[in-house]
């Protein structure tokens, strides 16, 4: 498929239709008053003063939450830990109760006239506070005599989670252990993966009303509108055909769009409670402190080698932050995400994972772009660059002997992913010649005569794409408009919906592509489909379409075939018309004028399942330092993904360009802080917080190596994560590269860690 985005002329000449921009008539405004402290007894809260300001209509606190019939807001999937032990899921009000336990807990809710008298009367709630102590490091938080948050995690752990069992539990610890232990050498590294914002252009916000027969309407910015109800409805205490999720444009989600949130439940009851429209728009400043977070996480591992280099066995313990409580899929992602992706493209026999999940006084953590699979190529990647440069061994060789080969496929990983087609050795062979590896000695020495140091990074990865399997579609006609209306269950934010499945199916009804509408973003439409997450649009998403599409053919033939006197199977299609052997035609519309006539006019609905893909590439970041500032800028950068068959290559190298550039600022400089003493959120907006701008992108050479996958009929995988996971160890390599040795560097790697590593190497040379 070919051509530029059917959105973009919508959206370039300000068509675009965001939160913000469709009120509805006679809303009031909300503004939330948040909690200044991480940890405090909540003893009392005065509203009377706000409540009687001007133009204020109502406040809310958690009393009207309960009388809402709003349960907690934390209902994630169940999780199973060591010995038969459970995640631990303390309650989450949408409204703060007796505590609070971060800051920019939602205490209050103030609903005015305007966003002004809403914002002054927030600031006039008498709230007594008794602070307690706060404790924001995971792994203090699970130390002796830290804080303790909540009773059903003793010593602040929500679950000790032993990893995928291929064997009975502890077997597998135990065979590792005794690979480990015969090993002729081990390589152990430790690193960590600081927490980051998601940060999306357009902040979250919605609005609530009543819909006048007992039901209620949320119109906010999300990944997938039914799957959104599904997840809210029952913390509402309503059933889901009581609640519709209206989500026109996104500008930006990353994950983070994904779950239900307090500030929706809040307006919900504020709408029930007032009786007229509610909105509210987050500040930047609130999305920092409201919005889930990511990462968080700290790891150990062990990676053991054989006399020729080829890898036994990897061990992982690691400990990751939940933040105050359970995200929707916060404990998944730490989990079973990062697992099942650890060891990427190569043959390790055995892997034992041990994870202990702990809360802290910190907004809660969930998935982000990757969730789960940057961390786990990152540790694997810089394990292997750790192997090689221990054993003394080239890291480029020791990757290729242990990479899996065609014919070792399709096989299962030693954590449970099922591996059905890659050719790991031809992404490895053209990225190297992509990067012009050979020519890079010449580059590293020009750089060296600039006063510069330069560094070569490789990356290769595989992830698992394509979760939560099953996906609907649906397609109607509109003769008079000559048109047709493709309904999905997920939701777009950028990545090109509009476009790709509109061209999907056009192609195959031989329509033009801007004769099929995209329609999205309404739970309304009752489709069995779940968000646009985890690159899985591709897959789930267009083999519904295509499968939709061809049920619509098939009822179209058999009308078309009465009305040319012929049999279906007698008829030819091609351009959008059926013609009988007699030589009379009809076209799609026609037919479906006819069928609308006859009182039975023409869709098609169905609803797919499409296993999981593993997309996988190499990346090749070049990086180059300056010694006296120690700035690192990345220079080259090199994406060979395989992606399966491509359905638009200018979208699939947008995303992998997209995906390294917010891999490229967690490796360089992104990273949350909270004070350890008294849990202040000390990055709360863009003057704190960095972001990488045009100026810190590389030239991008971005090329498609697919291999079809044989898990779906289109032969799609996926390359939405892909950027993002493979970037983080091809910079961070990349710079290791580039420093002299002794000298270590985590992420992220800013001017000024990268100038005390550099000075710390000179010291002990």
């Amino acid at each position: 498929m070919a051509g530029g985005r059917l959105e973009d002329a919508r959206l370039l000449s300000g068509g675009g239709r965001f939160v913000d921009d469709m009120v509805p008539e006679g809303a009031l405004f909300g503004a939330f008053l948040r909690s200044p402290h991480a940890h405090a007894r909540l003893l009392s809260c005065d509203v009377s003063a706000a409540a009687a300001m001007p133009g204020v209509v109502a406040v809310l606190t958690a009393g009207d939450i309960r009388r809402f019939g709003a349960g907690s807001v934390s209902r994630p999937a169940p999780l199973k830990g060591r010995g038969g032990t459970v995640l631990a899921v303390p309650p989450r009000p949408a409204l703060a109760e007796e505590r609070v336990l971060h800051v920019g807990q939602p205490v209050a809710l103030v609903l005015a006239e305007s966003l002004s008298a809403a914002r002054d009367a927030a600031e006039a709630i008498a709230v007594d506070y008794a602070p307690l102590p706060a404790v924001v490091d995971a792994r203090a938080a699970l130390a002796p005599g830290a804080p303790q948050l909540w009773p059903e995690a003793p010593g602040n752990l929500a679950l000790d989670w032993p990893g995928p069992q291929p064997d009975a539990e502890g077997a597998n610890a135990e065979e590792v252990a005794r690979l480990l232990a015969r090993a002729a050498q081990v390589v152990r590294i430790s690193l960590g993966h600081q927490r980051i914002a998601p940060a999306s252009l357009e902040p979250r916000g919605a609005a609530a009303w009543t819909d006048g027969n007992g039901g209620f309407v949320l119109r906010v910015g999300c990944q997938g509108a039914g799957m959104l109800r599904d997840a809210l409805a029952p913390i509402c205490g309503l059933p889901p055909e009581r609640l519709r999720i209206l989500s026109g444009d996104v500008g930006g989600a990353f994950g983070m769009k994904t779950p239900p949130y307090p500030e929706y439940v809040a307006l919900l009851a504020a709408a029930a409670r007032t009786g007229r429209p509610v909105r509210w728009m987050a500040t930047r400043a609130e999305a920092f402190e409201s919005d889930n977070q990511a990462r968080d996480a700290w790891s150990e591992a062990e990676l053991g080698l054989d006399e020729q280099g080829r890898f036994l066995a990897l061990r992982v313990r690691g400990v990751v932050n939940l933040g105050a409580f359970n995200s929707t899929n916060g404990a998944m992602t730490a989990t079973n995400n990062f697992a099942r992706c650890l060891g990427g493209m190569y043959r390790i026999p055995r892997i034992d994972v041990g994870l202990r999940l702990a809360f802290t006084n910190t907004l809660p953590t969930g998935p982000y772009r990757g969730a789960g699979r940057p961390e786990a190529n990152m540790l694997t990647e810089r394990l292997i660059e750790a192997a090689a440069r221990q054993t003394g061994r080239d890291p480029i060789a020791l990757r290729r002997i242990n990479l899996l080969r065609p014919e070792d496929l399709p096989c299962r990983s030693a954590t449970g992913a099922l591996i059905d087609s890659g050719d790991f050795a031809g992404l490895l062979d053209e990225a190297l010649r992509l990067a012009d590896a050979g020519g890079f000695p010449a580059r590293r020495a020009e750089s060296a005569a600039a006063g510069r140091l330069r560094g070569f990074g490789v990356s290769c990865f595989l992830e698992h794409s394509g979760a939560l399997p099953f996906e609907s579609a649906e397609l109607r006609f509109d003769p008079a408009a000559r048109r047709c209306a493709l309904r999905l269950a997920v939701q777009g934010s950028g990545q090109g919906h509009a476009t790709v499945f509109a061209r999907l199916a056009a192609e195959r009804l031989g329509l033009a592509a801007r004769q099929v509408e995209v329609e999205q973003g309404d739970s309304a439409f009752e489709l069995r489909g779940m968000a646009a997450v985890g690159s899985r649009s591709s897959a789930t998403v267009g083999t519904a379409v295509l499968r939709t599409v061809e049920a619509a053919l098939a009822r179209t033939r058999a009308v078309a075939a009465t009305l040319l006197q012929a049999s279906p199977e007698a008829l030819a299609f091609e351009d959008g018309s059926f013609s009988a052997p007699s030589g009379a035609r009809i076209g799609l519309f026609e037919v479906a004028a006819e069928a609308a006539r006859l009182g039975s006019p023409l869709s098609a609905r169905e609803t797919t399942e499409a296993p999981e893909t593993y997309p996988n590439g190499c990346h090749i970041a070049e990086v180059e330092i300056d010694p006296d500032t120690g700035q690192a800028s990345v220079v080259r950068y090199v994406a060979v993904d395989d992606a399966g068959v491509v359905l638009d290559h200018a979208l699939a190298d947008g995303q992998v360009m997209g995906g390294a550039m917010q891999g490229i600022g967690q490796a360089l400089m992104e990273r949350v802080a909270y004070d350890a003493e008294s849990g202040q959120l000390l990055t709360g907006g863009f003057a704190d917080y960095a972001l990488p701008r045009a100026e810190d992108a590389p030239g991008f050479v971005c090329a498609s190596r697919g291999v079809p996958t044989r898990t779906n009929p289109l032969g799609v995988k996926g390359v939405g994560e892909a950027g993002t996971t493979a970037a983080l160890a091809a910079v961070m390599n990349a710079i290791e590269d580039a420093l002299p040795p002794g000298a270590m560097i985590g992420m992220p790697a800013t001017p000024e860690s990268v100038w005390r590593a550099l000075r710390a190497a000179a010291g002990a040379s």
